[in-house]
């Protein structure tokens, strides 16, 4: 179903996402809210940062893993983004969740 209003991030927003991973530094999902709020503001690096240690927290997260590759992408680090994403693909398989891998194959398709 398509988003039919869709709030763009304030500045209010990004800092409640920057204050609950600097209050939960050890919750993957903290971080990972984090990077996607960057992501949306097209502030590729510090997205990249804050997925990679959501990640780092929980190395199963392929969510996070398919939002760092976004993030490379945006950052034009084509190789990382294809690196984390062949890694996000094996990690959606091993979880079957095989609809999660036919949307990162398309993103990798994307990269070539």
């Amino acid at each position: 179903m398509p988003l039919l209003y869709h709030r763009p991030m304030s500045n209010a927003r990004l800092e409640q996402f920057k204050q609950m991973a600097a209050e939960f530094p050890d919750a993957p999902m903290a971080h990972f809210s984090l990077g996607k709020a960057y992501l949306e503001l097209r502030q590729y690096a510090e997205a990249a940062q804050a997925l990679e240690t959501a990640v780092r927290l929980d190395p199963s997260y392929a969510a996070a893993m398919v939002s760092l590759g976004d993030a490379y992408t945006g950052a034009g680090q084509t190789q990382q983004a294809r690196e984390v994403l062949t890694r996000a693909r094996d990690t959606a398989l091993a979880q079957s969740h095989a609809s999660l891998a036919e949307e990162i194959d398309e993103r990798l398709s994307g990269l070539d």
